[in-house]
């Protein structure tokens, strides 16, 4: 099948596609995935389709039926197809395509069709430049194997299959490029939007995060050339994985402005986003669960599994910027108390437990409301606990001789390298043949919802586990400082007169005095509220109440906040012996 597609108007935000297939079937099936593989929910990519039609080898219109949301068949009397149509543009994200007179963005997921029976074919794609004369110097990038065109141009591509078709992102634009090599391996930064990086900055830190993973898994790296693309923006954040590539998105103030700038928190964040989806070239894109193997794009494909793809993949992502030489020591205890605090502010983390959150990430997860935090714990976050338990007990149980390292290798090995999908007991396995006893005492806390008993662990590598109190909703844990002595229980924005909350943590204050998200908090003790509420309940006493009055709707409401002290739900670590902290941190 041939792929012909360009950025007919940007302004309009299309893409126009014309795809030729030619062996097709006499009543040949054409689809457009639902989803695409790391991100666990429908996106109906079809409904961005504008005004598909079908012809023969002569132009002649054919006739079709479209028989679900993203499936069309068509009436064919020859063995040639022609399929043409546009696709609209409009989704600022890493999923799906983009479209406007900055720059371009698509995943083949959400522009090229698959014909049915014919999916393991080899696929070819034409990538045009788009007319207008202000876009002349328009680049492209993409991981997809180029048969013509200059690098970094416009061209000819191809894929081995449909599957491998869609998972090379195409990025086009006024780009900025820069190219490392990485174990004997060309990797390239490619940034689209306005920014100030430094260029070898990124380079530098880029190659000791990627060098250090080539070598944990052991090398050659799984790939020829890997390509890092982000978009630039104001405010933004995400990643998508893919087998060479990776589709970012990026705050401007995250990236190095210099060589020698220390790492704000912003640069650290963004490093263990590269990290994090680096590292899922080996776990999920090779090393990937047996219900992945192959993925079902036209429904959910569900595996109770995720938590090891995201959750290790989430615990490896800080701790390999650490252990690179990137961050230091402090700051990787900093971003691990922060993921802890994520886990311990959410009160869902009782109700559900981490193969639940994997199973049902299509709903709950991805499809997340006011509630969530009360109902559901996310398998990035705790997965990423549940890895640094089964790292720190592998090293305490083994006197350091063998770490999660040892894990991920042997999956490499037995999974990753002979492309057979990994079992809900296949991680057990490993684990219990490195400590040589059963495990059912570890992985019984992927199926519950008890708290991980990390302290003690941690106590014995010489960092210490404590919690404070909250300081408010900028306080993401890990510095040392005094939270509040009265706890509210809601997270909310000024908006207008008031406050307008977002979330109710179940049982807090907050809940108890009948807040509710949506609500618009205008008064307390009959004093307007503002920014500085939380602030301003530490007057109150513990025992004491707070009349509090707010909007629900059109409607006045009241009621009465008890002053409670705080949870102690904000996590710190802190090391208190260095020889035994070797064990875990050097």
């Amino acid at each position: 099948m041939h792929h012909h597609i360009y950025a007919s108007d940007p302004k309009a935000h299309l893409f126009s596609i014309k795809a030729s297939l030619t062996n097709a079937a006499p009543q040949q099936i054409f689809s457009l995935p639902a989803w695409l593989p790391g991100s666990y929910m429908i996106r109906d990519f079809a409904k961005n389709i504008i005004d598909i039609q079908f012809y023969d080898e002569q132009q002649n219109a054919l006739s079709f039926e479209q028989l679900d949301k993203q499936t069309w068949r068509v009436n064919n009397q020859g063995a040639c197809i022609t399929i043409c149509y546009q696709v609209y543009a409009w989704d600022l994200s890493v999923r799906t395509a983009h479209l406007d007179t900055n720059h371009g963005f698509f995943n083949g997921s959400s522009v090229f069709l698959a014909a049915k029976g014919l999916e393991h074919l080899p696929q070819r794609v034409t990538i045009a430049p788009p007319a207008e004369e202000a876009l002349s110097e328009w680049k492209l990038a993409t991981s997809m194997n180029r048969t013509s065109g200059e690098q970094f141009g416009f061209g000819e591509f191809e894929a081995s299959n449909y599957q491998d078709l869609i998972d090379h992102p195409v990025e086009m634009g006024d780009l900025t490029i820069d190219t490392f090599m990485a174990a004997g391996v060309p990797h390239d930064i490619v940034l689209s939007g306005k920014h100030r990086a430094c260029m070898a900055r990124l380079k530098k830190d880029l190659t000791a995060i990627c060098e250090y993973q080539i070598q944990l898994f052991g090398p050659p790296a799984p790939f020829e050339r890997y390509v890092f693309m982000t978009t630039v923006l104001d405010n933004g954040f995400g990643g998508l994985e893919h087998k060479s590539s990776t589709a970012l998105m990026c705050s401007r103030n995250d990236l190095p402005k210099s060589e020698t700038a220390e790492v704000s928190k912003g640069y650290r964040t963004y490093l263990s986003l590269c990290s994090h989806e680096y590292f899922h070239s080996w776990n999920v894109k090779r090393i990937k669960p047996a219900e992945f193997t192959p993925f079902d794009l036209s429904q959910e494909s569900y595996t109770q599994q995720l938590w090891a793809y995201e959750g290790i993949t989430s615990y490896f992502d800080d701790f390999l910027t650490y252990r690179s030489g990137c961050v230091d020591k402090q700051s990787y205890l900093t971003l691990l108390s922060e993921t802890m605090t994520r886990v311990y502010r959410g009160k869902g983390r009782f109700k559900q437990s981490l193969t639940s959150s994997s199973f049902n990430a299509w709903t709950k997860f991805y499809k997340q409301d006011e509630n969530a935090a009360n109902a559901i714990v996310s398998y990035y976050t705790k997965g990423a606990l549940f890895a640094l338990y089964l790292d720190l007990t592998i090293r305490l149980e083994t006197q350091g001789v063998k770490s999660l390292d040892n894990v991920m290798q042997q999956l490499w090995q037995q999974y990753g390298l002979t492309e057979i999908g990994t079992d809900k007991t296949s991680h057990q396995r490993i684990v219990e043949s490195i400590l040589n006893r059963p495990c059912d005492d570890l992985f019984s806390y992927l199926y519950n919802t008890q708290d991980l008993p990390l302290a003690p662990l941690l106590e014995q590598v010489g960092v210490q586990l404590s919690f404070r109190s909250s300081q408010g909703m900028t306080d993401t844990g890990g510095d040392s400082v005094n939270g509040y002595d009265i706890g509210f229980g809601a997270k909310y924005k000024v908006e207008g007169i008031g406050l307008k909350i977002l979330t109710v943590a179940q049982d807090s204050p907050a809940h108890q005095s009948g807040l509710s998200a949506g609500d618009v908090l205008i008064a307390a003790d009959n004093l307007q509220v503002t920014a500085k509420f939380e602030q301003l309940l530490q007057d109150y006493s513990v025992g004491e109440q707070v009349e509090l009055h707010w909007f629900r709707r059109d409607e006045l409401m009241k009621g009465l906040l008890p002053v409670k002290s705080a949870e102690k739900d904000t996590a710190v670590l802190t090391i208190i012996d260095e020889q035994k902290a070797a064990i875990w941190l050097d």
